[in-house]
């Protein structure tokens, strides 16, 4: 087997650990989650009062656990971010750590997506030759019949994958490293391509064309 060419974190995050959130769990994780969306700054903008929150599949990485969560508003945006906290041996979660933003780009604005999808750096991990990639938390969900697996590809790496599950998946994986970005791919159970998508837009991607970390 030929040696590594890209040495990155791969598959780092543990799979989902439980299922969608219930009971009075449920009801902590909203109330975390909306603590989050009150502190946010609004820039003016009447983003509403939010609907049902839905929770995605949790990752942990490195000890702390993600469940990612959206929202819509009545004005037709939509809240995204996750709550994180430790779970100690035997004890309860605890050490919250709540982030939230809003956006006007929705998914019923859009009908042409197929897939629609959040992310949010969670940390850093420093590789050769002093390259950084950015450990990313993604999460979203499909928007085409039969998709059961989502795979984060750096460049030609498959560095996650998640089954579909509930409203959607969750995936931890690096970014922006050596001149690779993200894409994230949905399968079928006969491992058939549904849907890719890029994190960056066209625009990201052209400024970012030819800025590849020198080794």
């Amino acid at each position: 087997m030929a040696p590594e060419t890209l040495i990155v974190p791969r598959f780092a995050a543990e799979p989902p650990q439980g299922g969608a959130p219930t009971g009075r769990w449920a009801q902590r994780l909203r109330e975390e989650f909306f603590a989050a969306c009150l502190r946010l700054e609004d820039e003016g903008e009447d983003i509403g009062e939010p609907g049902d929150v839905v929770f995605y599949p949790d990752r942990t990485y490195l000890g702390r656990t993600y469940v990612p969560a959206t929202a819509p508003t009545s004005a037709e945006f939509e809240l995204f971010g996750y709550i994180s906290f430790v779970v100690p041996e035997g004890e309860e979660p605890q050490d919250f750590h709540t982030t939230a933003d809003f956006t006007p780009e929705t998914a019923a604005a859009h009908p042409e997506w197929k897939i629609d999808v959040c992310d949010e750096v969670i940390a850093g991990w420093r590789g050769e030759h002093e390259n950084v990639a950015a450990i990313t938390l993604v999460w979203g969900r499909p928007m085409v019949d039969g998709a059961t697996i989502a795979t984060a590809q750096l460049g030609d790496v498959t560095v996650d994958q998640c089954h579909i599950e509930g409203p959607g998946f969750t995936l931890v994986a690096p970014d922006d490293y050596r001149g690779q970005t993200l894409e994230i791919r949905l399968y079928d159970d006969d491992g058939g391509e549904l849907a890719r998508e890029s994190l960056y837009d066209e625009t990201d991607d052209d400024e970012g064309a030819g800025d590849e970390d020198e080794e």
